[in-house]
């Protein structure tokens, strides 16, 4: 008989036997490099590709997965978050399936989260009534495909009590990810997990790129509680995922990484299989919106074999119009939405979110517009990102001049995008 007084043919069933699983949706993050678009909103809330909030890709891979016990915990700005869960992401319960948004509750003492570790620790009731075998847990602002089913496949014959998932980065970006170093005889293991080093090594077959975390994680259920208690407990820690619970198994020997390139996704291509962004910052964030709309798309939404959800608007199907004074409306390697209408106006590279309206002789190109914002006549947008209930009056020339448009309030980037908040008045002129 084994420790837990199971016969050998019982330990044999149960090693065998499928897993239960818990997915916990770290969605509390500020994301205030992507201000003013969280400015009213979760990062994980803010819209993306037209159609989509940036959680409707981790819940898609969860569900996809056929994973569907999923708690997402928020935090900050949550009501568009919450919203966007309970009216788009509804399961069945006779099932016993859900995806439950659950709020920081200040279940243990009177703080809110002090990090992504104590918001599961604060939530541990969740785990608690659930009883799984196995925990994953992952961020809900990271724009990709991937079955989860494959990795905890993974994750139980490494025998390690978490896995953690990577993929390749070039080297000039070590700074802005958790890095992971693995054992040179045992490339399987985490040897060192430091989060945002200025330096790491280079990879043995590229020494320009390193092994990234990708805010994946599966953990085994009994092992994950006691890191949590034991960090709980300490001092002198920020009580993080990726800065303090993985480095508590990496000192133990006791991690492994998940090769993100071994991942199969029915129906994905060579050129969009590895696919993955970290959508943190608002270069980042307009680039995986143009990463969208080549004839060859960097991420292909039209892959139906696994698709991303989301909530299905009302709105009427969009059209391209001449306007009165005959003059044709056009869009051309753009991503239009439900609702949009283009009335005479040129729409070039752009990504157009649902009900926007343009009008005659006005040209939109380069740029990311989110829901019900309107372009009136003769005006230019240009690189830009505008926000939901924005109108841009008649003849505006918007990302053309960056001095002019600092001086109407806009934020202008380092590298040239230009920002207009949600509902922010534009003046005429």
């Amino acid at each position: 008989m084994d420790r837990r007084g199971r016969t050998l043919e019982e330990e044999r069933e149960a090693d065998v036997a499928p897993k239960k699983v818990l997915a916990v949706v770290l969605a509390g993050g500020e994301g205030k490099r992507l201000m003013p678009l969280t400015a009213d909103r979760a990062k994980p809330a803010v819209p993306f590709a037209g159609s989509y909030r940036l959680i409707d890709f981790a819940l898609s891979n969860l569900v996809n997965s056929r994973y569907l016990q999923i708690v997402v915990l928020t935090q900050y700005k949550s009501h568009s978050l919450d919203r966007h869960v309970s009216e788009t992401w509804r399961m069945s319960t006779l099932l016993q399936n859900y995806v439950a948004s659950v709020p920081a509750q200040q279940r243990r003492g009177k703080s809110w989260f002090l990090g992504s570790a104590n918001a599961i620790y604060q939530s541990l009731n969740l785990i608690h009534d659930a009883q799984p075998d196995i925990v994953v847990v992952i961020g809900a602002d990271h724009v990709y495909r991937m079955d989860f089913e494959q990795m905890v496949d993974a994750h139980v014959k490494s025998g390690a009590s978490v896995s953690v998932a990577a993929v390749r980065q070039p080297m000039h970006l070590v700074d802005q990810f958790g890095v992971i170093e693995v054992e040179p005889d045992d490339p399987g293991r985490i040897r060192a997990f430091v989060e945002k080093p200025s330096s790491t090594p280079g990879l043995p077959d590229d020494p320009d790129s390193f092994l990234a975390s990708m805010g994946n994680y599966v953990f085994t259920t009994e092992a994950l509680l006691k890191a949590l208690e034991e960090d709980a407990a300490r001092l002198d820690t920020k009580h993080d995922m990726g800065g303090d619970i993985i480095p508590y198994f990496v000192d133990r020997n006791d991690a492994a990484v998940y090769d993100f390139t071994l991942n199969e996704i029915p129906g994905s291509t060579d050129r969009d299989r590895q696919y993955w962004r970290d959508v943190g910052t608002m270069d980042s964030y307009y680039d995986a919106n143009m990463d969208l709309i080549s004839p060859l798309p960097l991420f292909n939404l039209y892959n139906l074999k696994w698709p991303i959800y989301t909530r299905q608007s009302i709105s009427p199907p969009a059209k391209f119009v001449r306007s009165s004074s005959g003059r044709p409306g056009e869009a051309h390697d753009s991503i239009v939405s439900a609702g949009v209408v283009v009335s005479g106006g040129a729409v070039r590279s752009s990504v157009l979110a649902t009900d926007v309206f343009v009008a005659e002789a006005a040209e939109v190109s380069g740029s990311v517009l989110l829901d019900k914002v309107q372009v009136g006549a003769g005006a230019v947008v240009r690189r830009a990102i505008i926000d939901k209930n924005v109108r841009i009056p008649a003849g505006v020339r918007i990302g053309v001049d960056a001095e002019l448009d600092r001086s109407r309030g806009l934020v202008v980037t380092d590298s040239g995008l230009t920002i207009i908040r949600k509902g922010q008045v534009v003046e005429p002129g």
